[in-house]
């Protein structure tokens, strides 16, 4: 059989295989991507069920400028081409997903990525130098193998008797199908609460059941928790339509004729216990990563229920070396933070990636840009940054970017968006740098649509809205916190709020 050698082989062409593959494309890296499908993304061709996804997609807004649009566009990859965003392939809020799997085709072709597709990966060696990636027309070599195959396997949680429930990615999406049923559906995340919905008119009664409460995506701010969109089915919860959300340990599952009978125990009620029947049983509880295709030797660690892989800060591997993951699947150093698990975040994770994958691999430096230390250079820089930067705006509380100061040239080394714990690790011999990053503040307000404000910059750091923050580290030590007053249009450029107190950290700080 053939065997071919690369420096870089990316498994997968969903949208992160295709976003890392432009950026290797695009400075003539030595690649090639090998998908297992005949066209690119077909996760969505099949995913959600229901085919709306709950990515936004914001085609009007405010701003003119394409990089502030960009926070506000959930779906686009990161590209030198105007017409290659996704709004140009759908304006629906939220848009279907069948418009994903046309955008992302048009974004392969337009750029001429090498994508091998009806390449299926059976088996991933570990040898001297690298990997050998087994398919069924040959062998792949590559000193740097990224996983980007996305979720592989649906999760299914150890429940005595679950193999009596249908999966999210068999249930039937037809609402009638379920009238006048009961029907519980294991799980309280955006698909079990997409399946609810879609039946809430026709089901006699829908229980969503998991062991830790409901999380709404306003209160935490994830993404990725319970939408607002679903709205209804709490309604009907709330006003005891016997639609219910259910905080409890599911015990057992038992079929008994055409019906289940289903063991629970309450979480919030002292140990009680209860035996509920329905008609239909649904696993709604997510996805996980399919590692069969690794050798032994080379198998990835897994964390939170074995469902992600282990990674370090720059998304290696936890105990392969040279072995990185690409997209929804390398969210363990930020989970339940930003944006990492969905487009509009992992596109700026993989431009820093192929950076950091060209410095490790091709000897190419990982770029900055010099700034003077000087207080007044420096409060500029940093404004015009936190007030326009896609990047830091959707990846709050994981990249920012990093100002190390060098005492011989009198200036600063400015990095841009890296994740921080990455930073802190990589200069740890310095003995002052900055790092800038937007963050949510406090959370003890209660009522998150009635939150009383203490608009005063000196108490900038009680801000609960996403604000600019400012740390200095000396090595790997933080020694300063500056936190800038939030805004409500995001806009930090007030005098008396903004500027003047970050120009007064930097006169204290620089020499």
């Amino acid at each position: 059989m053939a065997e071919r050698t690369h420096q870089f082989v990316i498994v997968g062409a969903g949208p992160a295989g295709l976003q890392v593959s432009y950026y290797l494309h695009r400075a003539g890296a030595d690649y090639v991507t090998l998908e297992r499908e005949s066209s690119p993304g077909q996760f969505f061709a099949r995913f959600p069920r229901h085919r709306k996804l709950i990515s936004l997609n914001k085609v009007h807004t405010t701003s003119t400028d394409p990089e502030i649009k960009l926070r506000w566009d959930w779906n686009s990859l990161l590209n030198d081409s105007p017409d290659l965003l996704f709004p140009k392939f759908s304006s629906d809020y939220f848009p279907l997903a069948d418009d994903m799997v046309r955008y992302l085709a048009e974004f392969q072709r337009i750029h001429g990525l090498d994508v091998r597709y009806d390449t299926d990966v059976r088996r991933i060696e570990r040898v001297d130098g690298g990997f050998v990636v087994h398919t069924a027309d040959g062998e792949w070599r590559a000193r740097c193998l990224v996983v980007a195959t996305g979720w592989g396997l649906p999760y299914v949680p150890p429940i005595r008797g679950i193999e009596h429930a249908v999966g999210y990615e068999d249930m039937s999406v037809e609402p009638k199908d379920y009238a006048g049923q009961r029907v519980l559906i294991l799980g309280k995340g955006n698909s079990a609460f997409e399946a609810a919905s879609s039946m809430i008119g026709h089901a006699a009664m829908v229980h969503l059941a998991s062991r830790k409460p409901l999380r709404l995506a306003w209160n935490t701010k994830h993404p990725g928790d319970v939408r607002g969109q679903y709205g209804a089915l709490l309604d009907s919860y709330q006003f005891k339509t016997l639609h219910s959300v259910l905080d409890c340990t599911v015990d057992e599952i038992r079929r008994v004729g055409d019906l289940f009978e289903v063991d629970i125990t309450y979480t919030h009620a002292q140990g009680e216990r209860a035996t509920l029947v329905y008609e239909s049983v649904l696993r709604c509880t997510g996805f996980r990563m399919d590692t069969s295709i690794f050798d032994e030797a080379c198998r990835p660690e897994l964390v939170r229920d074995d469902r992600i892989p282990g990674l370090r800060p720059n998304w290696e591997s936890s105990n392969v070396d040279d072995l990185f993951f690409a997209g929804t699947i390398a969210q363990a150093r930020d989970v339940r933070h930003a944006s990492s698990p969905f487009i509009d975040g992992f596109r700026y994770n993989l431009r820093t990636f192929t950076e950091l994958l060209r410095e490790r691999y091709d000897g190419v430096s990982l770029p900055y840009e010099l700034v003077p230390a000087d207080a007044g250079a420096l409060t500029t820089r940093v404004l015009d940054r936190v007030n326009w930067s896609s990047a830091l705006w959707t990846q709050f509380e994981y990249l920012c970017d990093v100002y190390v100061l060098d005492p011989a040239t009198g200036q600063l080394r400015l990095y841009k968006d890296l994740p921080e714990d990455y930073a802190v690790s990589r200069f740890a011999a310095e003995p002052h740098y900055y790092t800038v990053a937007l963050r949510w503040g406090r959370d003890d307000y209660g009522d998150v649509f009635a939150i009383e404000r203490h608009p005063t910059p000196d108490r900038a750091r009680e801000s609960a809205f996403i604000h600019p923050v400012i740390r200095r580290y000396k090595g790997a030590e933080l020694v300063e916190e500056q936190h800038l007053l939030e805004d409500l249009l995001a806009e930090w450029r007030r005098p008396d709020r903004h500027i003047e107190p970050l120009r007064a950290l930097f006169d204290r700080d620089l020499p």
